[in-house]
């Protein structure tokens, strides 16, 4: 097992090397360290993207990867900024797609905004997926104790989220909206499937609104080395707005980044998801689930799910960034049961500034559980 975790750790380092390989034979160099840097390329040319390789190794999954263009759409006023002050353009886009060894495979695409000097923030995003997942929880189908279901989900949804700034505060409040249409089988299981098709019917829909508060002072939204970011989400989803189901979703999200000299930052990080006043039976997606990296997306479900993360970077060079993490996660029937199990994960990887002008990073992490263990492209800390 180890052997094929450093044969996928080789193959991944080789993909992104080849990455910077080809931004540097395009041309793409900065001049003041001569290397490869896409800033200008970015900023100067209006149809000019990032191309982001997708390596999955999610073990939910299995193996498989995509590609997503990053498209940073530079106003007049943003292409006049301080070329040596990283700063994030009022617009961006992304759109793309990838699959996996299972069977799964998905296409979207999503955008944000942003008006006046950042008073208003917009995000949306949508897309198509066809799903083939081992749930493990047994709200509708009875099963459990560790034991999973192969599951099918295919559909189509989106979401919307719009913020404003309190009075030139770091304090966003505003809406957000969630839509989903699927349908969810179990092919390889003939009992099972014929619940699902009984409870959730041929085709369902998921609908809800929800209220955001956003404290946001970090210092750069790609890569923060500095301050904090704090949000809290409660949906409600609802039969009023042509959902199939009723449930309130509780979302708590934190991230605090502290340097240590100038080298040197350390990030904790928290989340805190609550399932209530839901209907007895759900989509199998709908629930909560541990996230941390390197365990599988909805391996451990619960009406609440808590996670705690720690990562330490170093600055290795101005473009080189190597870190280290770890973290422990815990889902429940109720909130005092959490932690009573306890979920452990850990790993390492490294950060390129791909982008300088932007404060753009992009890299490969590598994560352990007591089980399972995975490789993950990101843009940005990861966390």
């Amino acid at each position: 097992m180890l052997l094929r975790i450093a044969k996928l750790s080789r193959n991944g380092l080789l993909l992104f090397l080849a990455g910077i390989s080809q931004t540097s034979a395009a041309g793409q160099i900065d001049p003041t360290d001569t290397m490869p840097d896409m800033s200008n390329y970015l900023r100067e040319n209006p149809y000019s993207f990032l191309p982001v390789p997708v390596v999955i190794t999610e073990p939910a999954v299995g193996y498989g990867g995509g590609l997503f263009g990053l498209f940073l759409h530079d106003t007049d006023e943003d292409k006049n900024a301080d070329p040596l002050k990283p700063h994030v353009p009022a617009a961006m886009s992304a759109l793309g797609g990838g699959g996996t060894q299972n069977g799964t495979w998905f296409a979207g695409g999503g955008h944000r905004h942003t008006w006046n000097d950042d008073s208003i923030r917009y995000l949306g995003a949508a897309g198509y997926a066809d799903i083939n997942l081992d749930i493990y929880s047994g709200d509708i189908a009875g099963f459990g104790n560790g034991r999973s279901v192969n599951t099918t989900t295919r559909g189509y949804g989106g979401m919307q989220k719009l913020q404003f700034r309190v009075a030139g505060s770091p304090i966003f409040v505003g809406v957000s909206q969630f839509y989903a249409h699927m349908q969810i089988s179990a092919d390889d299981n003939p009992v099972v499937n014929r619940v699902f098709k009984q409870v959730l019917g041929e085709s369902s829909t998921t609908s809800g609104v929800g209220l955001v508060a956003e404290y946001d002072s970090t210092d750069n939204l790609f890569y923060p080395r500095n301050g904090l970011s704090l949000t809290g989400e409660y949906q409600f989803y609802t039969h009023f707005l042509s959902g199939d189901y009723r449930y309130d979703l509780l979302n708590i999200d934190g991230r605090y980044f502290y340097p240590l000299g100038t080298d040197f930052t350390l990030v904790v990080a928290g989340n805190y998801q609550s399932l209530s006043r839901h209907d007895k039976h759900l989509p199998p997606m709908a629930r909560p689930y541990i996230n941390l990296r390197g365990i599988s997306r909805y391996r451990y479900q619960g009406d609440y799910v808590s996670t705690v993360q720690t990562q330490l970077e170093w600055q290795v060079t101005p473009r080189w960034i190597v870190q280290a993490f770890t973290g422990a996660g815990s889902a429940g029937k109720t909130a005092g049961s959490l932690y009573q199990q306890t979920e452990v994960a850990w790993g390492g990887g490294f950060r390129y500034l791909i982008a300088s002008q932007f404060g753009l990073y992009t890299g490969i992490d590598v994560a352990f559980s007591d089980n399972e263990q995975a490789l993950y492209f990101n843009l940005g800390a990861g966390l």
